[in-house]
């Protein structure tokens, strides 16, 4: 019989030695953070799991928590609501690893006594896609531009469907002034690319951008774009929602500024 991946918790006693999202560098600029954001959501109900090959290396991902607290722009109060789901490559793909991760997360729903799991995916890149979801009883509870899902596996047939905030171009508009980093913990590959993106507009367009810390889920739930923890804003205007590498940063600016 083919060994099968094994799934372990993160929690306490292990969050400072695990790998944490795919992350084995120690000095990874995010990893720390992470790492300090994964202890200060466990008290809200955080479960964070690392998929653990049979070779012992990890191949997958997997944090959720009551939708209640959850750090994207959504209403999900009564569902588990999963931030991350990923396989580490695409030898982890195919195999039915995804869908025990999120197995994993409906038995905890179900443990809670909690209205079934949501899920934001997008077409684009930095969030799953909605299709190993949708193979596994997931249904479209609701959309928002430009290519975000918002998917649903009900526990509960009456339940009232999670929804996404809405009103993101009135609160891109509030940033109209100058350039605008919004930026969180939550996602530890947040910190290199808003870095570098903050120094590229400094050195190279001589702007000082405004770096704003998305500290809490409320913060996170009253985000501009569904995504939530990055952002990047020019004069009231939509750059980026989700993370951008400089050289992507550049060519937007170079059309911007044109």
């Amino acid at each position: 019989m083919t060994a099968r991946p094994v799934l372990i918790d993160i929690g306490a006693d292990n969050i400072d030695s695990a790998p944490c999202c795919g992350i084995n560098d120690p000095a990874h600029p995010g990893l720390l953070a992470k790492r300090c954001w994964l202890k200060a959501q466990c008290s809200l109900g955080l479960r964070a799991k690392q998929l653990v090959g049979p070779d012992g290396k990890p191949c997958g991902y997997i944090e959720y928590l009551p939708g209640e607290f959850a750090w994207r722009a959504v209403n999900a109060a009564g569902y588990m609501f999963i931030h991350c789901l990923w396989n580490h490559s695409r030898q982890c793909q195919g195999k039915g690893w995804g869908s025990a991760m999120i197995e994993a997360c409906l038995d905890d729903a179900r443990a809670a006594g909690m209205n079934g799991v949501a899920v934001m995916t997008r077409d684009g890149p930095w969030l799953a896609s909605r299709s190993l979801f949708e193979a596994n009883g997931f249904k479209v509870a609701d959309t928002a531009a430009p290519d975000y899902q918002l998917l649903v596996r009900k526990l509960n047939a009456g339940a009232a469907d999670p929804a996404f905030k809405g009103g993101y171009e009135q609160k891109v508009a509030r940033f109209r002034r100058g350039l605008t980093i919004i930026r969180s913990d939550q996602c530890p590959y947040v910190a290199k690319f808003a870095a570098e993106i903050a120094l590229t507009a400094e050195q190279e367009y001589h702007i000082k951008p405004k770096m704003i810390e998305i500290e809490s889920w409320s913060d996170a739930q009253d985000a501009p774009t569904p995504y939530a923890v990055f952002a990047v804003i020019y004069k009231g205007r939509l750059l980026a929602d989700h993370q951008i590498s400089r050289t992507r940063f550049r060519n937007i600016m170079n059309r911007v500024l044109r």
